[in-house]
């Protein structure tokens, strides 16, 4: 049977080799491998690829389930689309596979755990944000782009929109810097 590795990662920061190397140690004749989140397969287009191409018989392996996907809903959804392609999963870490009954059972329970453990990343994630903003120290995200070139384009006559397309920011982003650079009014009874 032919096994198929897929490997993700959330961040660009973050190192594939080791699920690359697992995957080829555990007879992976094609591995896959991506940088996005595991929250949604939004946007995950080697996963796609791979559950396009698997077929009757064939095996998808991940290091660990967590690398498929952080929702048990995605996760039990991705295998019901395995068995209707008469393919199975194989997780290495721990040892599991929907091959069987008792297989289904565990990827169920360590979907839900996965699931948790997103929730208890991002309650994390939102406690430290709050901490940072109490102490003042919160920015929040570096901008993308300058509002000062947002203005630029604006005082040319370029479309809004337009501004948006060509800078890869969205319409709202335009707005704000615009809205936040914009001369003011003149408040004065004359």
């Amino acid at each position: 049977m032919p096994r198929i590795g897929y490997a993700r990662v959330s961040t660009t920061s973050q190192d594939l080799e080791i699920q690359k190397t697992r995957l080829k140690v555990a007879g992976c004749e094609i591995i896959r491998a991506e940088t996005g989140s595991g929250a949604s397969r939004d946007d995950r287009t080697e996963l796609a690829t791979v559950l396009e191409f698997l077929r009757d018989g064939d095996e998808l392996v991940v290091h660990r389930l967590d690398r498929l996907g952080r929702s048990t809903r995605d996760v039990l959804n991705l295998v019901h689309e395995l068995d209707a392609k008469g393919a199975s999963l194989r997780v290495l870490e721990p040892e599991v596979t929907t091959a069987g009954d008792m297989g289904r059972i565990v990827i169920t329970v360590l979907g839900m755990v996965a699931d948790m453990e997103l929730k208890f990343i991002r309650d994390r994630q939102r406690a430290g944000i709050d901490a940072a903003k109490s102490k003042g120290v919160y920015k929040g995200r570096q901008k993308r782009v300058d509002d000062g070139e947002i203005c630029r384009l604006a005082s040319e006559g370029v479309s809004k929109a337009k501004i948006a397309r060509d800078l890869g920011v969205s319409r709202m982003t335009v707005y704000r810097a615009l809205e936040a650079n914009a001369p003011e009014a003149d408040t004065g009874s004359g």
